[in-house]
């Protein structure tokens, strides 16, 4: 698909201001002890090194998992695939998995399944962007930047095809 990410859906000043205060509510969530943070990769990388940024306590511990539903396509093959797992052992920890867009729902509810079955003391979600129209599986969600509407959208990590990841905010492609 070749097209267009003329159309800016939320400007770069928005999301900072919005990664700033959802920073703020994850401290205030987590007052003590170490918190780890599982980025999804490759499309969360950008948000979660803006909020950790943003958090001020010492023992923010940063995990990186991949996860693979789509492939090269514009909507979820339904089959998820861990293609990198932790390095870490999360049991009695304080977890936050971190992704860029929650559409279908069910990369994110295969990922708290497989992560409770390592025995956090917490296990909560935070995403950027939230997609409620297209949800196919149940999420609990605790912390939500942005809820879209359900148009295809690139940019600030989010990618098609391994393109438009480095835009600073996040615009809608058209074909």
């Amino acid at each position: 698909m070749s097209g267009s990410a003329d159309r800016i859906l939320i400007s770069s000043e928005q999301i900072q201001k919005r990664v700033r205060e959802m920073a703020a509510q994850i401290e205030q969530d987590y007052p003590e002890g170490p918190i780890y943070i599982v980025s999804i990769l490759k499309g969360a990388f950008i948000f979660v090194a803006d909020l950790v940024r943003e958090l001020k306590r010492p023992s923010v511990r940063i995990e990186f998992m991949a996860i693979s539903s789509y492939g090269n396509q514009k909507t979820s093959s339904g089959q998820v695939k861990v293609t990198r797992d932790l390095d870490v052992n999360i049991e009695g920890q304080q977890v936050l998995i971190v992704e860029d867009i929650i559409d279908s729902g069910v990369t994110l509810s295969y990922l708290k399944r497989l992560l409770e079955q390592r025995h956090p003391k917490s296990l909560a979600i935070a995403t950027l962007l939230d997609k409620p129209e297209r949800r196919l599986a149940p999420v609990d969600v605790k912390y939500i930047g942005f809820q879209i509407p359900d148009e295809f959208v690139v940019g600030y990590g989010l990618d098609y095809a391994e393109d438009y990841r480095n835009l600073g905010d996040i615009r809608v492609l058209t074909p």
